[in-house]
């Protein structure tokens, strides 16, 4: 392997791994601010290592999940399709990897360029999320006719455009989320957890917030997180437990007693959701302030883009409600396919959790309870009816058998594959006009709307 081989594999190493670009851009913005030495150490490393404390929480909770999606399935004798991202991203890079790498790469400038140069001052940290967008762009853009240069040129500037323009989205929204913190959704699901907003303003009040039950005195342990959490779970791995019969459950238990492992699994989910917890503080402690320097010297009023889970620390409470909401619209989308003679998306409980959660705060934060509860339960529709229409699209390169899980992926797939070469190319003057019109137009703010209403 010669040097400069060696060089670009180590730059996409680095650009894959989002604990790293978080630390890089913490690391310039403290440069920039010229602060010293010791702060500089330790205002990089604390987020690194909350964003790898993030992922292990993440990592622990989907592990436990499986299970329990392995119980639902058999108890209830359901097949079909389960979205999956990582499945299907494994799978594509047996066909695709070096376009979706150099997607990924091209990408990543343009979001920087288009920061710096329009009102679209997001930055897109959420590298793992790039890397999954990257692909559904040259498997759709493939499947057009694309090839080459072309494909990569086109895909890079679909990404590095919409990765700049989705946080705008749904930004007013985001501030009511984290009360005015200047951070935005850096997340391909974001579109259901703008609906899941747009939804909460018409059915609820925000006053009327998910963190404001009344709880009486006995139940009071209720609002540590971690034992409600725990207890919710519980619940269910012991009803899916049931439902598929101890001799099953013992297959996934590794010689435990089912029942117990059953509970046992419910406690480590609740778990890794409080490991989540902590490195989001992590993160949020030593990247806020450190952006400033990148929003005051290099990308002026630029705006850090962070995963989902960054936003669970601002209504707890909401998560649980999000997730139970969102995966009870999820088993009734399947419903509707089944009897509608569509194809089957059976809940994917590691997107149910983490988009339904997130669509749980975003309601939340617009239309109180009910705006979490509505919110959330449109959003669990929305990922079971959107992957059943992106199927179609990716079903000629072969990956028929799973499909992504999240609202982005699924729309620019659907819209894209749908488009046809000619349609592709309108899209892409479109997203032209879409960044540089605001240029020209006087807005209430210098990043595009980053104000609440």
């Amino acid at each position: 392997m010669s040097f400069l081989s060696g060089l670009l594999e180590f730059i996409k190493d680095v650009l894959s791994q989002p604990a790293l670009l978080i630390g890089i851009m913490s690391f310039i913005g403290l440069i920039a601010l010229k602060s010293p030495g010791h702060k500089v150490l330790t205002g990089t490393l604390g987020p690194i290592l909350g964003y790898i404390m993030l992922s292990a929480g993440a990592d622990f909770i989907v592990a436990n999940l499986n299970p329990l999606g392995a119980l639902i399935e058999k108890g209830f004798h359901i097949q079909g399709v389960v979205p999956n991202n990582e499945a299907i991203v494994a799978s594509a890079q047996k066909i695709l990897g070096v376009e979706t790498m150099s997607i990924l790469l091209l990408g990543l400038v343009l979001n920087l360029v288009i920061a710096r140069f329009t009102k679209y001052k997001y930055i897109f940290l959420t590298g793992h999320h790039s890397f999954f967008m990257a692909c559904l762009l040259s498997a759709v853009l493939s499947t057009s006719g694309m090839s080459g240069t072309l494909l990569i040129v086109v895909g890079g500037f679909l990404l590095g455009a919409w990765s700049a323009i989705s946080p705008a989205i749904g930004q007013k929204y985001t501030l009511k989320v984290t009360d005015g913190d200047e951070v935005a959704m850096g997340h391909f699901g974001s579109l259901g957890y703008y609906l899941a907003a747009w939804v909460g303003k018409r059915v609820g009040k925000p006053e009327d917030s998910t963190e404001k039950i009344n709880i009486p005195e006995k139940w009071n342990f209720l609002r540590n997180t971690t034992i409600s959490t725990a207890l919710t779970m519980i619940v269910f791995y012991i009803i899916a437990a049931f439902a598929a019969g101890p001799e099953f459950t013992s297959t996934l238990s590794d010689g435990m007693s089912p029942y117990l492992f059953a509970v046992m699994t419910g406690l480590k989910f609740a778990i890794g959701v409080t490991i989540v917890y902590s490195g989001v503080r992590m993160i949020l402690a030593d990247l806020i302030p450190a952006f400033q320097g990148i929003a005051t010297k290099i990308i002026p009023n630029a705006i850090p883009a962070v995963d989902c889970a960054v936003f669970f620390t601002y209504a707890q409470t909401a998560v649980i409600i999000g997730f139970v909401c969102s995966f009870i619209g999820g088993v009734i989308g399947m419903l509707i396919l089944g009897v509608g003679g569509g194809v089957l998306i059976i809940p994917g409980l590691v997107a149910h959790f983490f988009c339904g959660a997130t669509a749980g705060i975003y309601g939340n934060a617009t239309g109180g309870r009910k705006g979490a509860i509505i919110g959330s339960f449109v959003n669990g529709l929305a990922l079971s009816f959107l992957p059943a229409l992106l199927l179609p699209v990716l079903g000629n390169l072969g990956f028929a058998n799973t499909t992504f899980g999240d609202a982005d992926f699924a729309i620019l797939g659907i819209l894209l594959g749908k488009a046809g070469p000619m349609g592709i190319y309108v899209i892409v003057a479109i997203l032209v006009l879409v960044l540089l019109i605001p240029n020209f137009i006087k807005t209430k703010s210098v990043a595009l709307n980053n104000y609440e209403d």
